[in-house]
């Protein structure tokens, strides 16, 4: 990783913005999680009434409000905006904004917690393309969590291929949230390649204005002018976006990745008490008994990575499940 700049004066240095301290930095994953849960409700609220391209272009032009703030006050911001990697930064961006939008599409058609079931198969999808595309060695412990992984997957995709024109839809759903899992893997890679020269700050600005971009040119096909409650809804959906990637980045500056990744799957707990106090979504046997094998075997990957002294710190900051 290159060497960076000195802090301008009164930014606040690196030393003194990480510390060992796992209580705090489960906490602020958790609360990220739960942040990043209501952005998801709100965005499947809004599903019916504005575009997918409308929505994508306000979590990425909002969002970008508290990451500058942040980046500011860390006085990362003058430097934060540079790179020598213009089109790796844009191939993450296409890569990410496609995911989301298959996540978007996907929370319309499914019930959440079936939507966040599904999406968990990205640290899994991931091994698969460490292998393929990072050659990176991988033995059959992660190879076997990873089938294990899909087992549970097909278990919570088995109540939406009943063949009916209601199961039809859900189908439809449930291929957008498996092809934003993947996509969101891919990103993941992306992210590792970045991360060999870039500052997290910089992924993250990169991303939300290359995101932003993107989603604007969706513009002719048919944008719905928001009213004012409307409006605070997308403004919401970026300013938890953003909001969420303040906590989760922060998150890894106080506990090793091996101690943090794991409770990004609380996430499943408050997308279950969130579809039912919101949505009356009540989950599935399928879907509780198929997240916990996913789950599971995800677990399993972070501590088998732990123990192979592989470091995802610095991609998951910028890249987690179901938050691109």
């Amino acid at each position: 990783m290159s060497s960076r700049p000195a802090p301008v004066a009164g930014s606040v240095s690196a030393k003194d913005l990480n510390h060992h301290n796992p209580r705090i930095g489960i906490a602020l994953k958790v609360a990220s999680a739960l942040v990043f849960t209501g952005m998801v409700a709100m965005v499947k609220m809004v599903a019916t009434t504005f575009p997918v391209g409308e929505v994508l272009f306000a979590r990425g032009i909002f969002g970008l409000i508290p990451v500058l703030i942040m980046a500011g006050f860390q006085g990362e911001l003058p430097g934060a905006f540079k790179t020598s990697r213009p089109f790796g930064h844009l191939s993450r961006a296409i890569v990410g904004a496609t995911a989301m939008s298959l996540w978007f599409s996907a929370l319309a058609r499914l019930p959440l917690p079936d939507a966040t079931a599904i999406s968990f198969a990205a640290p899994l999808i991931t091994v698969i393309f460490a292998a393929l595309f990072l050659r990176e060695k991988v033995r059959i412990y992660r190879w076997s969590a990873v089938v294990v992984g899909f087992v549970g997957i097909l278990i919570i995709l088995s109540p939406h291929m009943g063949g009916s024109v209601e199961s039809d839809e859900t189908t439809l759903g449930s291929a957008f949230a498996f092809g934003s899992a993947t996509c969101m893997a891919l990103a993941m890679i992306t992210v590792r390649r970045l991360t060999g020269t870039e500052r997290t700050s910089t992924i993250v600005i990169w991303f939300g204005m290359v995101t932003t971009g993107l989603a604007l040119l969706t513009l002719p096909f048919g944008w719905v002018m928001p009213d004012a409650k409307g409006f605070a809804m997308l403004a919401a959906i970026g300013l938890f976006g953003g909001v969420g990637q303040i906590l989760l980045t922060h998150s890894y500056r106080f506990a090793d990745a091996s101690t943090i990744a794991p409770f990004d799957y609380s996430t499943m707990i408050w997308t279950v008490i969130v579809g039912y106090l919101v949505f009356s979504e009540v989950p599935t046997i399928e879907v509780l008994v198929g997240a916990a094998i996913v789950i599971g075997a995800g677990v399993f990957v972070i501590f088998r990575e732990r123990a192979l002294g592989l470091d995802r710190s610095k991609e998951r900051s910028t890249v987690t499940p179901s938050k691109v």
